[in-house]
Formats: structure tokens, sequence, C-alpha cells
């Protein structure tokens, strides 16, 4: 909600609204470290997890 509330460019805000909305986590993650978009799908713990 933070997110939504500050108007953080961060990420997508529909994308932001979507996983509030349906009460689905987030991780937040530097994807342009090469490597961890792979980490992140693989179940690593990478950046932040976020939840409503």
């Amino acid at each position: 909600m933070e997110i939504l509330r500050q108007g953080l460019k961060v990420m997508d805000l529909t994308a932001v609204s979507l996983c509030k909305d349906n009460n689905l986590p987030m991780i937040i993650f530097n994807m342009n470290q090469p490597g961890n978009i792979r980490r992140v799908v693989l179940g690593e713990k990478v950046g932040s997890l976020v939840t409503a």
C-alpha cells in the first residue's frame, strides 16, 4: 500500500495493485544484476519479500 500511497516509481503500479488485490506476495530485487532473474525463479533468496 505504501508504494501506491507514495507513488513510488520503483515498479509498475498496475502490477503492485494486482498483487495487493489478489493477496500475492512480491519479490523486489535488482533485475539489472546478471543472474538475479534466474536466481529468483529457482527460489533463491534474492531481494526482499513483500506481502500484503
